[in-house]
């Protein structure tokens, strides 16, 4: 068991990961997460899911810990947007193991850099510092590879909840509703 970090060079520079994954399947419904790193004083890692696009903005140092600290991140971020706790649980208890591979989807990759841009003008022009606070607001932006869909990565990570978990979706507001 285990989940998939997809890092740019630039993050993988950092980590030093003894062995690059060819194949990166994994037992998570998320699946994999791209990185990269933003080179803000502290630096930060973004992580954007490649099936939701859904950002995850964390503290990179210590760089060797990032996927051993990421899961922790990651249920904040999921919980903010009102994920049922028990779509959390079976999400990280399948993360106990990682592998790393390069980036391979020019898409998300490019989802990446607009997040990269966006988080530096909210960061500087709104005065929004808060790790958490940036990822939600990040979360809203329109994504062109949702457009059929649901637009944005929290609309559509609302989406994919409700597939694997109707019963709770459809009765918890903060899913099916506004945060």
């Amino acid at each position: 068991m285990g989940y998939c970090i997809r890092g740019t060079k630039k993050l993988l520079d950092r980590i030093k990961p003894s062995l690059l994954s060819q194949n990166c399947h994994q037992p998570t419904i998320l699946g994999s997460w791209y990185a990269t790193v933003l080179l803000w004083k502290p630096q930060v890692a973004l992580l954007v899911n490649e099936k939701t696009l859904l950002p995850v903005l964390m503290p990179l140092a210590p760089a060797k810990d990032l996927a051993m600290r990421f899961p922790v991140h990651l249920a904040d971020v999921l919980a903010a947007h009102g994920v049922p706790q028990q779509f959390i649980a079976h999400e990280l208890a399948q993360m106990n193991e990682v592998r790393y591979a390069k980036t391979s989807n020019r898409s998300v990759v490019g989802i990446m850099n607009q997040f990269t841009f966006l988080a530096e003008v909210y960061r500087e022009h709104l005065e929004a510092k808060d790790l958490l606070a940036l990822s939600l607001r990040l979360s809203e932006t329109p994504c062109s590879p949702l457009y059929k869909g649901a637009v944005s990565p929290d609309r559509e990570l609302r989406r994919l909840v409700s597939i694997f978990h109707p019963r709770t979706a459809a009765n918890d507001e903060s899913i099916d509703g506004q945060r």
